[in-house]
Formats: C-alpha cells, sequence, structure tokens
C-alpha cells in the first residue's frame, strides 16, 4: 500500500500496478480499493496503463478528515494525479464517475475521462431519491446508525429493491465491509 497526502493532509491509500500511461480509478460511494472488481479492473488495465487504484476518503485505508466537502475528495484526486506524475487518464464509476466530471470540469489535469454508469438525472420522469435525502442520511451517519445509513441510501439513494439489503447481509464479507 502506497499513500499520497491531500492539501488538508488526509493520508489517501492507493495501489500502484502495471506499465504505460497514468491511469486513475475513482470507486463509486461503497467502493473501495480492495473491492474484487476494482481489483480485476486494475490488474486487467495494468496490461496497458500503470494503474493507480486509490480508497476515496473515508474509505478503506484512506483517512476521514472532517467536515466532508466535495471540494476535498476533488483535492484528493489531485493528490492521485500528482502521484501520477501531474497529469493522468481517469476513470470513474457511479459516483466516482461524478467525482471525476466535475474535477475535470474544476481543471485537473486529467488527460482523458471514463466515466461508467454516473447517477445523472436525465428525464424529469426518471427516479429520484426523495426531496431531503441528503438531511436524513447526513443525520443517520450522524447518529452512528450504520445499518439504517446503508439500507436507506441503496433503496432509497440507488433505487435498489430492498430484498438486495437481505442478500447482502447474507453473501461471505459483504455487509461487515459496507459496515466499515
Amino acid at each position: 500500500m502506497n499513500t499520497a497526502i491531500s492539501r488538508d493532509g488526509t493520508r489517501i491509500a492507493f495501489d500502484k500496478v502495471g506499465q504505460g500511461p497514468s491511469l486513475v480509478l475513482v470507486a463509486g460511494a461503497f467502493s473501495y480499493r480492495k473491492f474484487p472488481g476494482q481489483v480485476q479492473l486494475a490488474g486487467l488495465l495494468s496490461e496497458h496503463f500503470t494503474v493507480y487504484n486509490y480508497d476515496r476518503r473515508g474509505r478503506g485505508d484512506s483517512g476521514d478528515t472532517q467536515p466532508y466537502a466535495i471540494e476535498r475528495e476533488i483535492e484528493d484526486l489531485q493528490a492521485m494525479i500528482e502521484e501520477a506524475g501531474g497529469s493522468a487518464n481517469v476513470w470513474g464509476l457511479s459516483s466516482g464517475a461524478v467525482l471525476a466530471l466535475q474535477a475535470a470540469a474544476k481543471g485537473l489535469n486529467i488527460t482523458k475521462l471514463a466515466l461508467h454508469e454516473p447517477p445523472f438525472v436525465v428525464d424529469a420522469a426518471d427516479r429520484k431519491p426523495p426531496e431531503n435525502f441528503l438531511k436524513h442520511v447526513s443525520g443517520l451517519i450522524a447518529a452512528n446508525r450504520r445499518a439504517e445509513t446503508i439500507k436507506y441510501f441503496m433503496t432509497q439513494g440507488m433505487g435498489a429493491p430492498s430484498f438486495v439489503i437481505s442478500l447482502m447481509r447474507i453473501m461471505p464479507g459483504v455487509w461487515s465491509r459496507l459496515m466499515a
């Protein structure tokens, strides 16, 4: 495990594999660098790229300096790009795709951008989280009600059917990693 230091002093953990042009992977909200799919992707891409697979702030082995702000996550991505030599290709998944897009819009030195399943509302008829979603999730987090936070985020935010939560609870290691 390697670490980079973000602008606010937060330690960002990452793995580096492969050779070639730099590529930073930005995982989604419930992922981290050791998630099996993330490790597999890094391995496949390492045949063509030097892959920087990092734990976003508050996940895996990375720090979680408070208060949270999207600007801090953009600074974290900037720290990863600096580790990669000052410019990099960036691949983002789900909320990581939105983060990567916002970082590009802020002028980070991103050579190419690949976005996978960004959670955008395209049509007014598309399913949307409840109006008080952010307030409710923030309240659950502040009360350290992790299981309820996960369930609410996944069902009301992501639109997952409620049976998915039951399945995740019985899958080996999945629920404990989400709770962490």
